[in-house]
């Protein structure tokens, strides 16, 4: 059953039917709720069931709901409140823009954020992962490779994450003495009207965390390729699809940890009790096939520091 689809009143009727859910966790049920349909929630969302699984929270015990609304505040707010009505023991809540619009609309339910690119000082109560990567880091690779000073930055400004990621970009470019040219895609189009202002101005180009700019990931690197732009990003697999240059977080990782909180909250722990965990671990993958492509030369401080080379 899609529950995506239900009004709050056939939702309240489906409520009422539901038997009892048997087992050591019995009665146990999970709600999830993605910022947009992108791989890395999928995958973080398979590693958080695979982990509650090994600790007995299994589908013969546990109903675990997953819903992936359009992408905009007003579907989020929908879900969450049929959520409410539905009463589970905790949400999930995947990518900043859910999160936030989670914690804001949940009755009582407390919510987990995962994959999260939160700001400096975290919203007070959220518990969860964090997605937060160095942007000054990504920008003094860059440095490393080539003197780049303009740096054009594709975000989406409905995104609170793709937001933050802008917002952390122009404070590192001004420390580094870089200049940031942002442009605001919030479709399709708007992407292609964001490449064409944008590809004459700049140097490089990040791609900011967003479902927009992951769908037209490959759309961007082909276009800045032309003009022989680099792109570079903290999306998972950004350096397979063409990016130069990404730092990326494990989805994997997130859910394992994401279901760890989920554990503490499920056994009787508290969200104020818990925190926003950081990542162990950001890999640094370089594309030589792009650089060569490119006429880049990557010193080799920098392939050291690489954790993985794409050839």
């Amino acid at each position: 059953m899609n529950l995506g689809k239900l009004s709050i009143t056939a939702l309240l009727v489906f409520i009422s039917v539901l038997g009892p859910v048997h087992g050591h966790a019995a009665n146990k049920v999970i709600a999830a709720m993605m910022s947009s349909d992108q791989p890395r929630y999928r995958e973080a969302h398979k590693s958080l069931i695979k982990a509650l699984a090994a600790h007995g929270y299994t589908s013969a015990n546990t109903e675990i709901i997953l819903q992936s609304p359009n992408p905009d505040p007003l579907s989020w707010s929908n879900t969450v409140r049929k959520f409410n009505a539905y009463r589970p023991d905790l949400i999930v809540a995947y990518g900043a823009s859910a999160s936030q619009v989670a914690m804001k609309e949940a009755k009582g339910i407390p919510v987990v954020s995962v994959d999260v690119y939160t700001s400096e000082q975290p919203t007070r109560g959220t518990c969860g992962v964090s997605s937060r990567v160095p942007m000054i880091t990504m920008l003094k690779i860059l440095q490393e490779i080539r003197p780049f000073r303009r740096v054009g930055v594709i975000y989406n400004s409905r995104e609170i994450g793709s937001q933050r990621q802008l917002e952390d970009l122009k404070k590192s470019a001004a420390q580094l003495g870089m200049q940031v040219v942002a442009a605001n895609a919030t479709s399709a189009a708007a992407v292609d009207a964001a490449l064409t202002a944008l590809l004459d101005k700049i140097d490089v180009i990040v791609a900011t965390e967003c479902g927009i700019v992951y769908r037209q990931f490959e759309r961007i690197v082909t276009h800045a390729k032309a003009h022989n732009i680099p792109v570079v990003s903290t999306i998972p697999d950004a350096s397979e699809k063409g990016a130069l240059v990404s730092l990326e977080i494990s989805p994997q990782e997130q859910g394992q940890l994401a279901a760890g909180i989920a554990l503490r909250i499920l056994e009787g722990a508290r969200t104020e009790q818990l925190s926003l965990l950081t990542p162990r671990r950001v890999d640094l993958i370089i594309n030589m096939h792009i650089a060569r492509d490119m006429g880049i030369t990557i010193p080799f401080p920098v392939l050291g520091n690489a954790t993985r080379i794409v050839k």
